[in-house]
């Protein structure tokens, strides 16, 4: 049942009933206040009832959960309920940060599956397509402002409690969990990607939409609009989308393939979707907020300083200023906010989860290398396009090594300045065993190229003073077998613990490798007395030893196990 209409001025702001939620019971997918209730059963929600500021604190409050010391598995979504800001203002409307991806565990609890079953989800999801089915029964309308309300404060964007990223460099709250929705004016296909937007003004934006080689979307949309000599482009900014199409914005899909229809796929039905009320365009019906409005395509505007998700503040630019003509959104919205800038953050973990999975898909499938195991992209400062590290198969041919690194480092345009092939026994997620591995397993003469050539990618602009950048490969697998890795074995590291955590010794978190395991250079003979030396048998390793001398050999000359077990055994 509609409620009367409130006038003001020129404008309206207009409450509907809430026939939308009658939805929920048929739809197969969570919208994000089902996702927030998952996430609290799972032990994943931290809830912040007391004030915080949007401007000083809430940010630099969740930073220090990926600062701080914690363990991925220890981080949280925070959900703030009691929002100010800088002067003093409150708004009744919750943030959620790190919602969608605090954590690897927050990820998968919006994707319905476990972390090991996502890449092969996100593959069924791309190869089998649903397209979305259109309603008027739609949630993110049932409050609406249009017209001359827009420009007042408090109204339009200025009523949504819009955090500052990065306190202190920061010129502007800005939008960051994004789902930005424009549309091909040459063949009508809708494109959806994760944007940045500054606040302005109640009816203005700035958006910051990817201008490289091969770029976003929406900005393909943004040059068709000048060529054809439009002054605006339609743009829909949709906060806090249903998690399968929230995830819709950070993947990489092929450009003129529709997010909603491999949303669809995801949740293996359609995905309701919604008329905007004044751009042509479709929204998604259960989202929370909806900003409608109008690109200008004939001019720009200043931007402001912004702390990145590569890891440095992103100097001032122009960019697209957004006229905003309504303001839609549910009576009990959440808004969402990414937590991004410096790897590890909430941006981070969503695109890693994300991108890995094709990356692996690529070399596997596409290019049929053989012996790739996965692609896995660093995380801490490097921010997963500059390092990319390759795991393969003992005994792969170097042949198919190379294959696979030529294929990392071009796969993704952004992705790939150091590409690294490593065995399966090195821990990809610790700088250390990398460093081990390149340390005792490369020849760089014969182990190291370089491509030149390479685009600069996702980086702050002043890195380099020209255009181009390059690409270092490291080959960094075994070339033959190993002697084991210096530590004591699993079995006896493991028994210590325990005894450590008898004594009530400050709490372990174990860092690979922690324990000796063999690298292929090993043999049952030393297997055996390394086992009566840890029964404390060692007199007996002495007779033996004592039966295998030989004379006339130099010291340090290699002693071959399959001899030393032939003559102990004619014994």
């Amino acid at each position: 049942m509609e409620r009367p209409a409130e006038t003001f001025g020129g404008g309206l702001m207009r409450v509907e009933g809430k026939q939308a939620m009658g939805m929920q019971g048929i739809r197969p997918y969570r919208d994000l206040h089902e996702h927030i209730a998952a996430l609290d059963a799972a032990g994943l929600l931290m809830r912040v009832d007391r004030p915080v500021d949007k401007d000083s604190e809430m940010h630099p409050l969740v930073r220090w959960q990926y600062v701080g010391g914690l363990k991925e598995e220890d981080r949280r979504a925070f959900l703030f309920t009691n929002i100010r800001d800088g002067k003093g203002r409150r708004y009744e409307i919750p943030v959620i940060v790190g919602g969608m991806a605090a954590s690897r565990a927050v990820y998968s609890t919006g994707m319905g599956c476990a972390l090991d079953e996502i890449q092969a989800k996100w593959d069924r999801a791309i190869s089998n397509p649903i397209k979305p089915q259109e309603t008027t029964n739609a949630p993110c309308q049932e409050i609406v402002e249009e017209g001359e309300i827009l420009s007042r404060e408090g109204h339009g964007v200025d009523m949504l409690p819009i955090p500052v990223s990065t306190p202190g460099f920061d010129s502007a709250p800005t939008l960051t969990a994004t789902n930005v929705i424009t549309i091909d004016p040459e063949d009508g296909v809708q494109n959806m990607g994760t944007y940045r937007c500054a606040l302005k003004a109640p009816d203005r934006l700035v958006v910051r939409m990817a201008t490289r080689v091969g770029g976003a979307g929406g900005y393909q949309h943004y040059l068709k609009h000048q060529k054809a000599g439009d002054r605006e482009m339609p743009i829909a900014i949709v906060l806090g989308c249903p998690p399968y199409v929230a995830f819709m914005g950070p993947q990489k899909l092929p450009v003129g393939v529709d997010e909603f229809d491999v949303a669809g796929g995801l949740a293996g039905a359609p995905i309701a979707i919604t008329r905007a009320r004044t751009v042509p365009l479709m929204v998604p019906a259960e989202a929370e907020v909806v900003i409608e409005g109008w690109i200008d395509v004939t001019r720009v505007e200043p931007e402001g300083p912004f702390g990145e998700s590569h890891g440095h503040v992103a100097l001032e630019e122009y960019n697209m200023p957004m006229r905003v003509t309504a303001v839609t959104r549910r009576k009990d919205a959440v808004i969402p906010s990414y937590i991004s800038q410096v790897a590890p953050s909430e941006s981070s973990v969503i695109k890693r989860v994300a991108y890995e999975p094709l990356f692996t898909h690529h070399l596997k499938s596409t290019l049929s290398i053989r012996g790739v195991r996965k692609v896995s992209l660093h995380e801490p400062l490097t921010g997963l396009l500059r390092v990319t590290v390759v795991t393969m198969e003992p005994g792969t041919p170097r042949s198919e090594i190379w294959r696979a690194l030529y294929g990392a480092a071009y796969f993704k345009g952004d992705c790939g300045k150091l590409c690294i092939a490593v065995n399966d026994d090195i821990d990809v997620d610790s700088p250390d065993s990398l460093l081990w591995a390149m340390a005792y397993r490369t020849n760089p003469v014969q182990d190291i190229q370089i491509l030149p050539h390479r685009g600069q990618g996702h980086g702050p602009k002043r890195e380099h003073d020209g255009e181009e950048d390059s690409s270092l490969l490291i080959d960094a697998t075994m070339k033959s077998p190993m002697p084991p890795l210096a530590l004591p074995g699993k079995e006896y590291m493991e028994r210590a613990k325990a005894i450590w955590e008898e004594l009530d010794l400050p709490r372990l978190s174990p860092q690979a490798p922690w324990h000796g395991y063999s690298l292929g250079a090993w043999h049952r003979v030393w297997d055996a007395a390394a086992q009566r030396a840890a029964r404390g048998e060692y007199l007996e390793n002495g007779k033996i030893s004592k039966e295998l001398q030989i004379e006339g050999l130099k010291p340090e000359s290699r002693v071959d196990p399959e001899e030393s077990e032939q003559k102990l055994s004619g014994r």
